[in-house]
């Protein structure tokens, strides 16, 4: 089993929480257009840095994490910043990677406990994940193909 490791980054008024096991890997925090590279650069150490953006848009990009594996909140509340979604579910299939479901869902597992789950949760699709039914980013390693 995955150590269930969890690292924080704060600039004061902020503080990002990153969960490694949870991350599938899918770049939206840093590449592209869309990307806060600024902030976030996996190819440096540390990768989350704080000081490259404001707390807003730090914490709108952290939103944008499918995975659930960054989140964030305000250091005045200390409560997870937790958006509950309130429209229909919605489902959609990433090319090579998971399925993604937003929404509020509950998810019952093989021993029939049950987990609700918030925003958006990923599920592997490629049957490789150490963390089923959630993806863990396995498929970038195995080359997933759909």
């Amino acid at each position: 089993m995955e150590k269930d490791i969890t690292k924080k980054y704060t600039n004061g008024e902020i503080t990002v929480v990153w969960k490694p096991a949870t991350c599938i890997h899918s770049t939206i925090c840093w590449k592209g257009i869309t990307g806060l590279s600024e902030v976030f650069n996996p190819k440096e150490r540390p990768w989350i840095k704080m000081e490259g953006a404001s707390s807003e848009r730090i914490a709108e990009q952290v939103s944008k994490c499918p995975s659930g594996a960054l989140s964030f909140y305000y250091n005045n509340d200390q409560s997870l910043a937790t958006a509950t979604i309130t429209t229909d579910t919605q489902v959609e299939v990433l090319p090579r990677g998971p399925l993604l479901v937003y929404g509020n869902i509950t998810v019952k597992d093989k021993d029939g406990q049950e987990t609700k789950k918030h925003k958006v949760t990923a599920f592997c699709r490629c049957g490789h994940s150490q963390n089923k039914p959630y993806c863990d980013g396995t498929h970038v390693k195995m080359k997933f193909e759909d």
